[in-house]
């Protein structure tokens, strides 16, 4: 069994974070999501909409995600793959190179982004109202 690990704060869920869980998923057979707690997301200077319990029980509904796992800082990502057995870490291409260094322990890919959204967009839409549309490409 192949099993995958990816992470992030999944706030203001859209389609852009439902085709990386897909993706990932695919990648193997089991898919980990490392969800970042509301404590993590403070000392990344973030403030999700939706609090960690709220976008947990969010994930665990989503059929391409198998569990969710808190991520409460950035070095915990080589005793995660260690202590679930990953075989490869899947992150988004924005995080391109940064956890390279953990090809000694797994596998790691970035894949590309969905173009026309983002959590960053959905946040301006809302802060005009909603009246704004999102344009998907």
């Amino acid at each position: 069994m192949k099993r995958i690990l990816t992470y992030g704060t999944f706030d203001l869920l859209h389609r852009g974070h439902i085709e990386l869980l897909r993706r990932a998923r695919e990648m193997g057979d089991f898919l980990m999501v490392g969800l970042s707690t509301d404590g993590f997301n403070a000392l990344k200077n973030k403030k999700s909409f939706y609090a960690y319990e709220e976008r947990k029980l969010v994930l665990e509904a989503i059929r391409h995600v198998d569990e969710v796992i808190p991520e409460e800082n950035w070095e915990q990502k080589a005793d995660d793959i260690r202590a679930h057995r990953i075989d490869m870490l899947v992150m988004g291409d924005d995080w391109r190179g940064k956890f390279d260094d953990l090809r000694s322990i797994c596998e790691v890919a970035y894949l590309p982004r969905t173009a026309g959204i983002s959590t960053s967009m959905v946040k301006a839409r809302l802060s005009l109202g909603g009246n704004s549309e999102i344009r998907y490409e």
